[in-house]
């Protein structure tokens, strides 16, 4: 009976975790706002419909005081045509161009402010589960742990699925943006410059030094599992792993390394046990091989030639989540590179902006 009791209680109150943490975050995107005309995605040379409100046509009021802005709208209904436009003219030349929805860097602010919100959210929820699924275990509350082991991995299916949407959202301000180059999109070339030297152990064991592999390519790719911009190269796509083996037999090293500072041992390698993958996990948890080399993403690629050189920077490809940029054709850099590195020739494109997640870096 007692146990009985226990294992009710650990039920409810894992349900109701659940319904505490996803619950509100739930309601809050269902009662989000409909986005406005400017923030609508439109075909490439095409204005935005206008908006639906009283006053359509009247030219931007900003920078005027509320009443202000009644007593114009309400001269404006009695304008003619000629006086519209002279009206126009004149707020043009007042106020400046309009600000678009490009220019608003306070939209990339709030989605890094609810990413991290989400992650927050989740970490805390998990945490409280965990607790709650070792309460079963030490009851001997067998099927209480599973319907709580049920519950975690419903509730990490959902937190992916909401980073990924965050992520996309992300990714479609940073190409609208006139002042940054969008994901993957080739930059102007960089002098190549010299690899820092390192050593990393792989989380079983394994030791990896640059200085050990003088004469070969080396390709080093930035990873984050947790990060759904790494996992689709290698759950929805074999991408990683296919070109390690494509070009294992040409001179080639592929390097993994996961810079994830909450990253755990068993962790990375039952990740590489899972995905079978044909190179190693560098523990790099401390950030410092990163930060020596400026990784920022998830994925991020850096190929190092034979003399030791990066000779490639940036992007695995210029399909994020396996969507590529309208009236482009898919192009794996990565591949490009290493094609041209084997026959001898010059990388053509030696730098292009990397996508994902951002390297999640111990807290300085």
């Amino acid at each position: 009976m007692k146990k009985c009791m226990v294992s009710i209680i650990v039920v409810l109150t894992a349900l109701a975790i659940v319904w505490c943490t996803v619950a509100p975050a739930e309601e809050q995107g269902a009662k989000r706002p409909e986005p406005n005309d400017a923030d609508r995605p439109t075909a490439r040379g095409a204005r935005p419909p206008a908006p639906n409100r009283e006053g359509q046509g009247v030219p931007s009021l900003r920078g005027l005081s509320p009443e202000e802005q009644a007593t114009l709208k309400e001269k404006w209904q009695n304008m003619s045509e000629a006086e519209k436009n002279e009206f126009r003219a004149k707020m043009r030349e007042r106020l400046g161009p309009a600000a678009g929805p490009t220019e608003r860097p306070d939209a990339a602010a709030a989605i890094e402010q609810q990413i991290a919100q989400l992650k927050t959210e989740n970490e805390q929820g998990i945490s409280e589960l965990r607790e709650i699924l070792d309460l079963a275990r030490k009851e001997k509350a067998g099927q209480t742990a599973k319907a709580v082991e049920g519950l975690i991995v419903k509730r990490q299916k959902e937190f992916q699925q909401r980073l990924q949407a965050f992520e996309q959202r992300r990714l479609r301000l940073q190409r609208t943006r006139p002042d940054q180059p969008g994901a993957g999109q080739a930059e102007r070339p960089a002098r190549a410059r010299r690899a820092p030297d390192f050593t990393l152990k792989s989380f079983d064991g394994q030791e990896a030094a640059l200085a050990q592999l003088r004469g070969k390519i080396v390709v080093l790719e930035w990873m984050n599992f947790e990060c759904p911009f790494s996992m689709y190269h290698y759950e929805t796509k074999t991408t990683m792993a296919d070109l390690a083996k494509k070009y294992k037999d040409k001179n080639v090293v592929w390097l993994a390394v996961n810079s994830t500072s909450h990253a755990t041992a068993e962790a990375n390698q039952e990740f590489a046990k899972k995905y079978k993958l044909p190179y190693p996990i560098l523990d790099d948890r401390t950030g410092k091989v990163g930060k020596q080399y400026d990784a920022k993403t998830t994925p991020h690629i850096f190929i190092i030639d034979a003399e030791r050189r990066i000779v490639y920077d940036g992007a695995i490809d210029n399909a994020p989540l396996g969507k590529v940029p309208d009236g482009e054709k898919y192009v794996n850099y990565v591949s490009d590179a290493l094609d041209a590195l084997v026959a001898g020739k010059p990388v053509s494109a030696s730098q292009t902006k990397s996508y994902g997640c951002t390297v999640k870096y111990p807290a300085q």
